[in-house]
């Protein structure tokens, strides 16, 4: 057996993290492939790593004087070597990062320095050899992943191999210029090393014991989940649900790779899996609620729409001729609704609208700003009746007006919109009723 284990930055912000994940690691020879997040925050007031390397980078694209942040993030690194007790330094690697950030080699460059040194630091103490993620990771000239170039040059560069430290959150473009995911993106990182070294599972090391039902800030004490497919992880992350990225799925769900997440700070613990598929009954009808806030509704209403071929479409190229992306359209016979973040509308809500008016030409246009949009997630709830009824039960008893539901084909979730100022209410109902009411 094999197994990819990546550590988040709260799990390598000091020494003694640093020795919790590398005890971790040790303890179970199938641990043969490591990546690395930058340093996170030591306490709650602290800064993460690749915040201070993003400051600093600022500075000195303003070609002003970034010596003393340098040295600020330098000093990070010279902490956790000198708690590790390590026979290293990285005064040549600073001198190269100094002159680069000088020549403005970009804010991604600057950024990934921070799973770099990182990823120096653990191989050196794990004993593990380092492969540059920018040697073996790519993107292409649009700046997207080429996920078969990586798969294929990764592959091969870990035929054979144990003991390997890749870091995380970025790789390179056709030029060779660093070229980093999105926050979070070593998570992905992970995954793709999962994926091309063929493993059996990849663990994914926190600062939690996998996922909750619900958000800690809204609900005192969630209970756990213990497994969860990749479906519904999918539908969670996007609707707000944080410990995983949510595009860390991809790559290990084509190859039925399940992922572990587990906590640094309390490795016993089983933490949750993240499976393709399972016969696994969830404990309640619902796997887990998430949801966020800022979204507006734009309701069109037009006398016998159903009758009218593409009007849809028509609608729907106003909003794209905007730019503007929508996430939810439930419609009735006469009625259509689109919802739509806020923060991009809002500024062309007058030309929607009036782009409505002209390819479509509704009876009426209204907007309803300062939404919220939940969703209920759950593979328990295709073979378990009245759950939307239960909902609606739920939130009329806790006095939250629903705005809308739409439930998809699958079965798997409800969404529920509701006003910003119910968010938390409409959660707190939803999790009684399904999971408080059943411990």
């Amino acid at each position: 057996m094999k197994k990819v284990v990546k550590f988040g930055g709260s799990s390598l912000a000091s020494a003694e993290q640093f020795k919790k994940a590398g005890e971790i690691v040790r303890s179970d020879k199938a641990r043969a492939y490591v990546v690395p997040s930058a340093p996170g925050k030591r306490y709650k007031s602290d800064t993460k790593v690749t915040d201070m390397l993003y400051t600093c980078y600022e500075i000195a694209k303003s070609d002003k004087d970034f010596s003393k942040q340098l040295k600020a993030i330098k000093s990070r690194y010279d902490e956790i070597i000198s708690g590790l007790k390590l026979d290293m330094s990285l005064d040549e690697e600073f001198k190269i990062i100094e002159r680069n950030f000088k020549e403005k080699a970009g804010s991604d460059y600057a950024a990934s320095r921070g799973e770099y040194l990182n990823g120096r630091i653990m191989s050196k103490y794990l004993g593990f050899e380092f492969i540059d993620a920018a040697d073996v990771i790519f993107f292409n000239e649009d700046g997207e992943f080429d996920s078969e170039k990586t798969n294929d040059v990764l592959g091969r560069r870990l035929a054979g191999m144990s003991g390997v430290v890749v870091p995380g959150f970025y790789g390179s473009l056709p030029d060779g210029k660093v070229k980093t995911f999105s926050r979070g993106g070593s998570d992905i990182t992970g995954s793709i090393l999962s994926r091309a070294a063929k493993v059996d599972i990849y663990e994914n090391w926190t600062d939690v014991s996998g996922f909750l039902v619900a958000d800690p800030r809204i609900i005192d004490e969630p209970v756990g989940i213990d497994t969860i497919t990749y479906r519904e992880l999918r539908e969670l992350s996007y609707m707000g649900a944080s410990v995983l990225h949510e595009d860390a799925i991809f790559p290990v769900r084509r190859e039925g790779i399940p992922i572990n997440i587990k906590n640094t700070n309390a490795p016993e613990d089983s933490g949750t899996w993240i499976v393709e598929s399972t016969a696994q009954k969830s404990k309640y009808t619902i796997t887990g609620i998430a949801g966020k806030k800022g979204f507006c509704s734009v309701n069109i209403d037009k006398a016998k729409m159903n009758n009218e071929i593409g009007f849809g479409r028509k609608v729907l190229q106003v909003f794209e001729d905007n730019g503007i992306s929508f996430e939810h359209m439930p419609s009735g016979i006469d009625t259509m609704t689109i919802f739509v973040h806020q923060d991009e509308f809002m500024d062309k809500e007058q030309q929607v609208v009036s782009g409505i008016h002209r390819l479509a030409h509704p009876d009426s246009v209204e907007i309803e700003a300062d939404l919220a949009l939940i969703a209920v997630v759950g593979r328990g709830m295709k073979s378990t009746r009245g759950t939307a009824g239960r909902i609606f039960s739920a939130l009329a008893h806790a006095d939250v007006n629903v705005k809308m539901i739409d439930q998809g084909s699958s079965e798997l979730n409800i969404i529920i919109g509701v006003a910003n100022d119910d968010f938390e209410t409409a959660i707190k109902a939803i999790y009684d009723i399904f999971v408080t009411a059943n411990i």
